[in-house]
């Protein structure tokens, strides 16, 4: 292309460029503490590593025109193999920047390890002495987000909300498969995995809307695994719970098992009260009373149960609605074994 032509087309480019202007790059400027020091190592990170890209893609760019085969005037040795200086620059600046960039991996991996609880909010401000986190209960479904307040006794789904300058901490769990929770204005992605609990702490510095949602695909109701995360004052916050409280629904087992079906792009849900020990139960995947909880099963298999001589008792867990079918045979709570007779009365669940 001749180079008046490429001139002539800047102006053109450069006006397609302008609508991400716009565009506000959260990621790099986040409202939250944690968000906000991510994007700090990203950016750390990215500047070290183009101390070696940026001088490598000049050189080549460099040699190649200083090389040519029609420049003459360059020095031609075609015996050249080895040079001591170049040699030493070629490995040792690589090398620093790796140990650099382990130090601050090193460092940022334990200061900004999700499961650590807060020690601030914001650069220079530690967490006011006093202050409990918000803890939040997540549970992602096929395709939505249920939010649990165990301390308000209120639940949402696809709606989070929460004071600024307060630590959250989140509890995350999935009732299928796994997923992944991201609010990139408030922390890093994290993952949900069913029968497994993971943790998240994080705060949020600004108030405002942001956007949340599911980073892993999960299935066809994936991309509409979207929720806003309201940042709010504490006066607002109040409010807001007081707004979920007064839809009077209640979120039990049976509302759950209902709301656990596989639906796409659910509409924001509120609710003023949910029963006790739901989340445990979801976690332990016995919402449904006719399951087995995972934290029975341990007890068998460490051997504070039945033991393994009672395990042909039970049906092998399987994939689908087991409800309507007994979950335990009745042989396997026989009487006469004093040791294990409460657990096995707990254990016999059947079908109505």
């Amino acid at each position: 292309m001749p180079p008046l032509r490429f001139l002539s087309r800047l102006p053109m480019a450069a006006g397609l460029a302008l609508p991400l202007a716009g565009c506000n790059p959260i990621l790099l400027n986040a409202p939250g503490d944690v968000a906000r020091q991510q994007g700090d190592l990203i950016i750390i990170s990215t500047l070290l590593m183009l101390i070696i890209i940026v001088p490598v893609i000049a050189l080549t760019l460099f040699f190649a025109w200083r090389y040519r085969a029609s420049n003459t005037r360059a020095t031609y040795k075609p015996d050249w193999d080895h040079s001591t200086r170049l040699e030493l620059v070629i490995w040792a600046a690589p090398l620093m920047i790796i140990i650099a960039l382990g130090s601050i991996t090193w460092i940022t991996t334990h200061t900004l390890d999700p499961y650590r609880p807060l020690e601030r909010i914001a650069p220079g401000k530690p967490v006011p002495e006093g202050v409990e986190p918000l803890e939040v209960e997540v549970v992602s479904l096929d395709w939505k987000w249920l939010f649990i307040y165990p301390e308000q006794n209120i639940a949402t789904v696809n709606e989070l909300a929460a004071p600024v300058d307060r630590p959250i901490r989140f509890k995350l769990t999935s009732s299928t498969v796994m997923n992944a929770f991201y609010v990139p204005a408030l922390a890093g992605m994290i993952y949900t995995m069913p029968g497994m609990q993971t943790e998240l702490n994080a705060v949020i510095s600004t108030p405002g809307e942001y956007e949340g949602f599911s980073s892993n695909y999960s299935g066809a109701g994936f991309s509409g695994m979207r929720f806003r995360f309201h940042a709010l004052d504490e006066a607002g916050f109040d409010a807001w719970v007081d707004q979920v409280r007064g839809s009077g629904q209640v979120l039990g087992r049976d509302g759950y098992l209902e709301l656990e079906k596989p639906s796409e792009r659910e509409p924001v849900r509120h609710y003023a009260s949910v029963e006790a020990g739901l989340y445990d139960a979801i976690l332990n995947r016995c919402v449904d009373p006719r399951r087995m909880c995972l934290h029975e099963m341990m007890a068998i298999d460490a051997g504070k149960g039945p033991g393994r001589t009672r395990m042909e008792g039970l049906e092998a867990r399987q994939r689908g609605d087991l409800r309507g079918r007994p979950y335990v045979q009745s042989a396997m709570c026989a009487a006469g074994d004093p040791p294990t007779a409460g657990l096995a009365g707990q254990l016999s669940r059947s079908a109505p």
